[in-house]
């Protein structure tokens, strides 16, 4: 009998009492049921143990997590190896554009070096400088203008800037004190930095130039030479006495009714009218994008808050437009307000709109008008760019040409000389209301802010001469208007680049969206510092409380010298690709932190000829452009030019 019989036949053995087998047998199972596995039970007589079973399970789970290992394994070196695939892309993508823009520096250099041995004429001051014709200038059309900065001596650093600290709690002012000197704003933080680095032709050529404010610069020759005329130095003793706060009357008659009152800008304006209509912590509806200084207008002083009417970029069906407000959102805006318990005093309506040129019809006007009557709200008015409409496909009509108002007591008309005559410095705004009342109320903030008796002399004589101003100023600063126009949206058209085409104001409203690492006004901030560090003041979109991030506001109403130059440092940034991939994005953008963009503006005062051009020698040692250009075909038009050409030639490829 072998073993495994001998085995069945032990357990069949029962104990003398027949209940328990013997004890060699329970023995030799307890031997056998430490061995595990190894020793299962062997032959036909038997199953398998518990230990078994649970050794079995565990060995199948160890096998299943080791396979599961294995295949994480492998998809993790396949996702790493398509990283590493776009990464090679996207290295040769930015390669090929640094390439690409290290040639166009050596080409804009070596034009510096030829105007170096030329001295450039200054032009003139308040010469105009847009011609009116029908052509639209090229890119290039300005190179005179950057030569000439280029090849003058620098006078400042380059600065990064990191944004101005907000200042701690003060002991010495209330809450409302402190509140007022820590608020800060996009707007106001590169209007600072403009004026502390301001681009001048031979003084500062690297400085900043301002593209963000909305100032008309066309037309000082013609404002220089009608305020020089000697009806506009008058000095009477009356002028120089306080005058009734709500204007002097021959100012007041120039406006046609005594229902005006003038004020030191329409900032002022703003704050006076916020606080006589409204409690603080009452609300003015106010559709955005919108002009975002208004914000400090009405809070700073009176506590007053904007319940924002958000506007979409994207039209929302069939007649509608990219931000186009409707009463429907007024509507919509107005319920949410009253369900957040807000009392809701006024609304904001600009026509010509900052920063969107909108011009509203008669028929929408109307609509709004009524809507603010249905909710006895007061309607104020902002018209400061009512002559800035420069063709003649849109005429702009103000609510005060229209038969009747909805509700007059409710509606104030605001106007002012910054704008529409080129005249931001001289500070004054009116404002028109049929109501008593508020005019009254007004008057006695007057004090706070009134015109000197000089300027509102000056104002007055000016808008009594309509021969001028129908004759030589409106027609002349509408043609220059369109000339600026044409050549901005010309430059945006070439790179790409969407924006609104409205035919009024002194900006464009620009869609930069796809220079954004991602949809979020973080990055946004970064593309305006990233301007900011390269000598441009623009504004972004979130200055104006734009809903969706990457929008900027463009002002094309500057001088073509200072247009071409500005517009230059701008465009220089935004570099599209021609060829798009799924797996890259649609745009590289250029607004890390840590890009640094060699030109002449971050050079040192000290800085020779030869290192600059050791700088342009290492950035252009890959490239190929030497090879394929030849110095004959630079010589174009100026045979000097041969000689620099190949002077700087030769110092390269050493």
């Amino acid at each position: 009998m072998n073993e495994s019989h001998l085995i069945c036949y032990n357990r069949n053995k029962r104990d003398p009492e027949g209940s328990r087998p013997a004890a060699p047998v329970r023995q030799r199972k307890r031997r056998r049921a430490g061995r595990g596995a190894g020793g299962g039970g062997g032959g036909g007589c038997g199953g398998r143990g518990p230990l078994d079973e649970a050794l079995v399970s565990f060995l199948s789970w160890q096998r299943s997590a080791e396979e599961r290992l294995i295949s994480l394994e492998e998809a993790r070196l396949e996702r790493e190896a398509q990283a590493e695939e776009r990464r090679e892309q996207k290295e040769e993508r930015r390669a090929e554009q640094e390439r690409q823009h290290e040639l166009r520096l050596f080409s804009m250099f070596t034009g510096a070096l030829a105007a170096v041995r030329q001295t450039a004429p200054t032009a003139p001051p308040f010469a105009p400088t847009f011609s009116t014709d029908s052509t639209v200038p090229s890119a290039t059309s300005g190179h005179t203008a950057i030569l000439n900065a280029l090849s003058a001596p620098a006078t400042s650093i380059l600065a990064t800037l990191s944004g101005a600290e907000t200042p701690g709690h003060s002991v010495y002012l209330s809450r409302r004190g402190n509140s007022i000197r820590q608020h800060q704003g996009i707007l106001q933080e590169g209007y600072t930095q403009y004026h502390a680095d301001k681009y001048q032709h031979t003084d500062n050529p690297n400085g900043i130039i301002n593209m963000g404010t909305s100032e008309n610069k066309l037309c000082y020759d013609l404002l220089h030479k009608r305020m020089t005329q000697p009806d506009m130095l008058h000095i009477d003793p009356a002028l120089l006495q306080y005058p009734d706060w709500k204007g002097h009357q021959f100012y007041l008659c120039v406006c046609v009714c005594v229902q005006v009152v003038v004020m030191n800008g329409c900032g002022s304006l703003f704050s006076s009218i916020a606080a006589v209509l409204c409690d603080p912590e009452d609300a003015i509806l106010i559709p955005t994008p919108f002009y975002g200084v208004i914000t400090e207008d009405v809070h700073l002083y009176s506590g007053v808050r904007l319940f924002h009417v958000h506007l979409d970029c994207e039209p929302s069906g069939s007649g509608s437009r990219p931000f186009h407000l409707t009463v429907d959102k007024l509507e919509e805006a107005m319920r949410k307000a009253i369900s957040e318990g807000l009392n809701v005093r006024a609304v904001v309506l600009v026509n010509p709109h900052n920063p969107l040129a909108d011009v509203y019809s008669p028929q929408e006007m109307t609509g709004f008008l009524e809507f603010a009557k249905r909710h006895k709200l007061h309607a104020i008015v902002d018209e400061v760019y009512m002559l800035t409409v420069f063709e003649d496909t849109v005429t702009f009509h103000s609510v005060l040409s229209m038969d009747s108002l909805p509700d007059p007591q409710r509606t104030h008309v605001m106007w002012g000389m910054s704008k529409d005559f080129a005249m931001a410095g001289m500070r004054v705004g009116t404002v028109y209301s049929d109501n008593r009342d508020l005019v009254e109320a007004l008057d006695k903030l007057g004090m706070f802010h009134g015109v000197p008796g000089p300027i509102q002399h000056q104002m007055a004589i000016l808008l009594q001469d309509k021969d001028w101003i129908n004759g030589k100023f409106l027609p002349e600063n509408r043609l220059r208007m369109q000339a600026a126009h044409r050549y901005m949206t010309g430059e945006l058209q070439s790179l790409g680049v969407p924006y609104l085409h409205r035919p009024a104001g002194f900006y464009i409203w620009a869609d930069l969206r796809k220079y954004l690492y991602e949809p979020s006004f973080v990055e946004e901030l970064s593309l305006w510092r990233c301007f900011l560090r390269h000598k441009v003041v623009l504004s972004c979109g979130q200055a104006f409380h734009c809903s969706t991030p990457g929008w900027f506001r463009i002002v094309f109403t500057d001088r073509q010298q200072h247009l071409t130059l500005g517009t230059f440092r701008c465009f220089s940034l935004l570099m599209i690709p021609e060829e798009k991939d799924n797996n890259i994005p649609d745009a590289i953008p250029l607004v890390s932190e840590d890009f640094i963009l060699l030109d002449c503006q971050t050079s040192h005062p000290a800085e020779s000829l030869d290192s600059l051009i050791g700088a342009l020698r290492q950035q252009i040692h890959t490239s190929d452009w030497l090879e394929k250009n030849t110095p004959e075909l630079s010589a174009g038009e100026d045979p000097e030019l041969l000689d620099v050409f190949k002077d700087l030639l030769d110092r390269a490829r050493k």
